[in-house]
């Protein structure tokens, strides 16, 4: 499976709760995500639709990028969202 370092963000629904995270293996880690196989915040809010997601050119940036976004207000992450899909579509379809 190829490896591709990218920072994600998934959300509970339309304006709802958010988690941003990186990894390089998306398909992979939405699945876990999407159908609670992974225990913990995703799980427990059940933050499950990817409605955006960027693909870095190293892992290192892609950590740097997800801690810089981390620290960003909601209302920055909401419109970086609704730059590329105003209705926040899950995009996990989008992967396969």
């Amino acid at each position: 499976m190829e490896r591709i370092p990218c920072v994600y963000i998934l959300a509970s629904k339309h304006d709802g709760t958010l988690y941003i995270g990186v990894t390089s293996q998306l398909a992979q880690l939405v699945y876990q995500h999407k159908h609670d196989i992974v225990d913990g915040f995703t799980k427990k809010y059940r933050v499950h639709m990817r409605v955006w997601y960027e693909v870095d050119e190293t892992i290192d940036s892609a950590i740097s990028r997800e801690k810089e976004l981390k620290k960003w207000r909601r209302k920055w992450k909401i419109e970086l969202i609704e730059q590329n899909s105003r209705e926040w579509f899950d995009l996990y379809n989008s992967l396969f």
